[in-house]
């Protein structure tokens, strides 16, 4: 199946949000990010592998990869996000042959088969936002080297939430450019108003100060931004830890690293290994 990702009048302008972001990135948000991708795979360098990206975003993740040593390929629909990932990889590593940047789409089946396999592959965040999560999650697998790494994150249900954020999102999407601001900061109000209230009762400082500094050392990226795109990230798909891995374990993969949201918002995140040829349970991605 070859597919792009729909219209985009209905979608909400990610890269734009991202090119704001670059410029508040600095080195403690690239160690920041480092520390959070080794965290998600269960290593100290990248040295060797063949990492790609699907959905590059700011190209945080790829930079992170790339000062892991890692050989890396990114990768997104949104021409604007493409350019954020090259403003990153020109800023760090100039005219590098070993980082990559592009302009694909994880429901092109034609663009992904010109990839290859590599050791890692990636998408954080991104998946549950092209209209066709389910699609896009099964075009990774032929993607993955026998004996590689899977690392997904995925927006977590939330049942009555679910349905209640995804019409704030058609709304934010919808609204004249004058109103998406404003959406934003009520959005902003409404979790940081419910954080207070949470630091009051602990009888600590209400203001959020610490909150967002301690924020910023999660991958290195900035809360503020991510609430424009909690806001306006739409299309909008969400799954359950056990409908992910009822999708990824019979193909062949064993899962190496959870971390849920509970009943929470955000992403719940996975990092699976493909068997190798031999051990019990392998699966050729083409089966």
């Amino acid at each position: 199946m070859t597919g792009r990702y729909m219209h985009d009048t209905d979608r909400f302008a990610f890269g734009r949000n991202w090119q704001a972001f670059l410029s508040v990135v600095n080195e403690e948000s690239v160690r920041s990010a480092e520390t959070s991708l080794r965290t998600l795979l269960g290593v100290e360098h990248l040295a060797g592998k063949r990492f790609v990206d699907i959905g590059s975003g700011s190209g945080l993740s790829s930079l992170a990869a790339r000062h892991l040593g890692a050989t890396v390929h990114s990768f997104d629909y949104d021409p604007q996000s493409v350019a954020c990932t090259a403003t990153l990889r020109q800023r760090y590593f100039p005219d590098d042959p070993l980082w990559t940047v592009e302009q694909g789409s994880a429901l092109d089946t034609v663009y992904l088969s010109t990839l290859g396999q590599a050791d890692v592959v990636y998408s954080w965040g991104v998946l549950h936002h092209t209209g066709a999560m389910w699609q896009a999650v099964e075009n990774l697998f032929p993607l993955v080297a026998p004996g590689g790494t899977l690392a997904l994150a995925l927006y977590n249900h939330q049942g009555l939430a679910t349905k209640v954020w995804t019409a704030v999102k058609k709304a934010y999407v919808s609204s004249p450019a004058m109103f998406k601001p404003l959406i934003a900061a009520l959005v902003c109000a409404h979790f940081e108003g419910w954080h207070m209230v949470d630091r009051l009762l602990h009888l600590k400082n209400p203001l959020p100060c610490e909150d967002w500094r301690q924020y910023r050392s999660q991958r290195g990226m900035s809360r503020w931004y991510d609430y424009v795109d909690w806001a306006g990230g739409y299309p909008f798909e969400t799954v359950t830890p056990d409908q992910v891995f009822d999708c990824v374990h019979p193909r062949g993969y064993e899962l190496i690293y959870l971390r849920t949201q509970g009943a929470g918002l955000g992403c719940n995140e996975f990092t699976f290994r493909q068997k190798q040829p031999g051990e019990p349970g392998y699966k050729p991605c083409a089966e």
